[in-house]
This record gives C-alpha cells, structure tokens and sequence, in this order.
C-alpha cells in the first residue's frame, strides 16, 4: 500500500505540474549523483531526441570528479562549509542553438539567432549529512562566438549523416567573453527507504553568458540512491526515474541577446521580448551498476522570447566510476 501512495504522488506530482529557459547540461543535481569522489562521465543532449533542430540544438560535457581538484587554485571562490563533505571536480562544455530553419543564408528575424558557447568549468559540490542539504557551486570561463566552433561542428554533423546544410552561422552572435558564476542548493524533504525521494532546489546563475535564478523540486521513484547519506546502505543496482519541474527568472541571455562586451553581433532579440519567467520540465531514467553510470534525460521548456515557441530535447550521459 505505502508504494502504491508513494507511485500516485509521483504521477501526481507530474501532472500537476508539467507545464513546463531550463538549464542545459545541469550534472550537480542529485539525482544525477555517483556515489564517488573518483569518476569520469560524459553528456550529449540534441533535439534530434525530440525529432526538431532548432533553439537548444546541441551540448555536450566531458566531467572529471577526483580529490586531487582540491588543489585548484579557484576553490576559494565556492561555497565549502565547515564539515560538509567535498567533491571537487572539472569540465569542458560546449553548448549550441540556431533557428528554425538551419538551411537559410539569411537572418531568420523574429527567431533565435545562431549561437555556440565553449567553457571551462571548475565546480566543488559540498553535502550535508546532518542537515540534508547540498550546495554547489561553480565557475565556467570561455568563449561565445565563432571562437566556439559552433558552424564547424554543426556542417561536420549534418554532412556525415547527409542533413541539411547549415548555411545561417556567418549571422551568429559574435564573439564575447564567458565569465559565469553559478550557485545550487538542494534540501532534502522527504526520503523512504531508498524508493522514493522529494528534494527541492533553487539556482543562481550571474555572469556574462546567463544571468537566471530558478526554483523547483525533484523527485526520484525506483531503487534510488543515498545522495545525501552515501554511506548508508546502498541497492547495489540503482535504477529510477526521476522529474524536475523549475520555473525561472530571467535577467540575461547572450545566446539570445548577444555579449555583453561585444555589440558587434548583426542580429540579437531585445531584452523587451525575452520571457521573463519560462517554465521548465526535466525527466529521465538512471540505471548504474557496478561502477557504471546510465542516462536517458528528456527536457521541455516554455517559449524563451515573445516570438518563439516551445522546445524540448533529450540527452544521454555515460558515467564510470573510479575507486572509492
């Protein structure tokens, strides 16, 4: 009886509230936890996932957790707290979006602009045991414009799989600095057994890519892991699904309204159409067995500006575990 409770609040949960900017590649959210300060996991998204190409169009994220990222010397910008467990790790991310119909030479007006970013993130996730709470926090420095390759890797992609010709790029937001610090909290609310979890979670982003803050919860429902307590007794299968539902607040989005250093972009949407609180819905399925990690995520998001429409992709990450 207590599982078939646990299932209808799920499903209630879901229906309720998947209405659904959602963050893109987001790998410091407990549900998507390895239960090791030693592992490599690798992430691609593409909207082929949702049969579109067009807004969110590709990402990529190559993430290495060890201890030995203790030493780096930006660690003194994130959040640590006194006797809060540590992770510590790096990632290179690349991120791209185009409009609607990637197979015109001209500017798409009205539509999302041309757009690819490339970072170097650095991020330190700290738990709380006692408290049940997790902080992350992290620092991603790179580049947005043609500096990130966006039209190389886009042509290359569609001509091996003989796609449409990408030939809008040459109208792409220029080249900009991306200097962007993010800050994640996540409490615990509820956890049975280790079947069912409900956390609730907020974000802030501020930098010269995004600037954003969201709220939402999580649930997970299957045989979940101990994110927040890793040293409890653990399935050693771990397989669930999970839902995310955010709501965000928008303050800027260079991917849409160019840098904030370089106005030299031809084409950018005004601040005066940006959506101002887009909704977001994440779901997906986890599967991790002997050191291994599996996912299948799919998103949805509201429309970003007042001429857009709503988006959605999927993704998929590869995880291996290190020793503990």
């Amino acid at each position: 009886m207590r599982a078939y409770k646990i299932g209808c609040l799920f499903l209630v949960l879901i229906c309720v509230i998947h209405k659904g900017q959602a963050q893109k590649i987001d790998n410091l959210a407990s549900f998507r936890d390895i239960n090791s300060k030693h592992y490599f996991r690798f992430s691609y998204d593409n909207d082929f996932f949702n049969q579109t190409d067009k807004n969110y169009t590709q990402g990529y994220n190559f993430e290495l957790v060890n201890p030995i990222f203790s030493k780096n010397p930006l660690n003194f910008l994130f959040i640590k707290p006194k006797g809060y467990d540590l992770k510590h790790g790096l990632c290179i991310e690349h991120i791209g979006f185009t409009p609607s119909s990637i197979g015109s030479p001209v500017i798409q007006y009205n539509d999302r602009p041309f757009a690819a970013a490339i970072m170097f993130k650095s991020f330190l996730v700290a738990t709380s045991h006692e408290k049940q709470l997790r902080i992350s926090s992290s620092l991603n420095t790179g580049f947005i414009g043609p500096l990130a390759f966006g039209d190389e890797m886009q042509t290359a992609i569609h001509k091996a799989n003989n796609g449409v010709e990408p030939r809008g790029w040459r109208h792409q937001i220029a080249n900009d600095a991306v200097v962007n610090y993010e800050l994640g909290i996540e409490k615990q609310l509820l956890q049975i057994d280790n079947y069912f979890a409900l956390r609730a979670n907020t974000n802030f982003r501020l930098g010269t890519l995004f600037t954003n803050a969201s709220a939402g919860v999580n649930v997970s429902l299957g045989l979940i892991n101990h994110p927040f307590n890793p040293a409890q007794k653990n399935h050693k299968l771990n397989a669930y699904v999970y839902a995310q539902p955010n709501i965000y607040a928008i303050g800027y989005d260079a991917t849409m309204q160019g840098g904030l250093f370089n106005q030299s972009s031809v084409y950018t949407i005004s601040a005066t159409d940006i959506v101002l609180y887009p909704t977001a819905f994440n779901w997906g399925i986890v599967i991790s067995y002997a050191g291994i990690y599996l996912e299948y995520a799919k998103a949805e998001l509201t429309k970003e500006f007042a001429q857009g429409a709503p988006a959605g992709w999927g993704g998929l990450k590869l995880g291996v575990m290190g020793r503990m």
